[in-house]
């Protein structure tokens, strides 16, 4: 179905209007928010300004969808899900009831929430969600497996294929099943270097991003990025 939109340049195969195609009336599309024509697009879910659904997405209604997102070929977005700004949600990923993403998150491909813990076809447990928080800036790399109930720190990166039983730290690089901490990641999305003890206090590290040259100290499971200042020279 070719809609009439507000937005001239969107391709044809692209909804902006809500009540047009498969876009409830009572959705709430964002200015230059685009749904492709094969997406779902539930009555009282809100899409933020510039975001895009694309093939064969469902996006519930009550789930809140923030600015310049995007939703890959058969992403599933239930009820209760909130997904902060810029966010990339690739192919073929589900977000149940008790996930939330903050700004600037990334999925990849497949990668797989849940939200029970303990699941059986016979036992109703749709009031045992558990909440899993994705915090802002952390990837999710494809295949990986969240099990419920967790948190994922700031700009963690979350390995291929990892398994992730437990709480993430900010930074933290994730690999393995179940995963472990195997480095640090920048915000930038580079492995961070050590450059030995921090020239202040000898029981820090100070580390750097070889991508962009930021400095950041850690300190046990700590890691922070720094603004250097004469009096704190590199």
């Amino acid at each position: 179905m070719t809609a009439t939109t507000g937005t001239p340049d969107a391709p044809r195969e692209m909804i902006t209007m809500a009540g047009q195609g498969h876009v409830a009336a009572t959705a709430v599309l964002g200015v230059g928010a685009q749904v492709h024509e094969s997406a779902y697009v539930d009555g009282g879910a809100q899409i933020g300004d510039g975001s895009r659904v694309w093939h064969f997405a469902h996006v519930m209604g009550g789930a809140v969808i923030g600015a310049r997102c995007s939703l890959g070929q058969n992403v599933v977005v239930m009820n209760t899900v909130r997904i902060g700004d810029n966010a990339k949600i690739q192919n073929n990923v589900s977000l149940y009831d008790g996930v939330e993403l903050e700004a600037d998150v990334f999925c990849g491909p497949s990668m797989v929430f849940t939200n029970v813990y303990n699941p059986r076809s016979a036992v109703s447990r749709k009031n045992e969600y558990r909440k899993t928080l994705v915090q802002r800036g952390a990837s999710i790399g494809a295949n990986a497996t969240i099990i419920c109930g967790v948190t994922i720190g700031r700009y963690a990166f979350i390995g291929a294929g990892a398994v992730i039983n437990r709480d993430v730290v900010d930074y933290a690089l994730m690999a393995g099943v179940p995963a472990r901490r195997i480095g640090w990641m920048s915000e930038a999305g580079f492995r961070l270097e050590s450059l030995g003890p921090s020239p202040d206090d000898v029981t820090r590290e100070r580390l750097r991003c070889p991508g962009t040259s930021a400095l950041y100290e850690r300190a046990g499971e700590v890691v922070t990025p720094i603004t250097l200042t004469a009096r704190n020279p590199l």
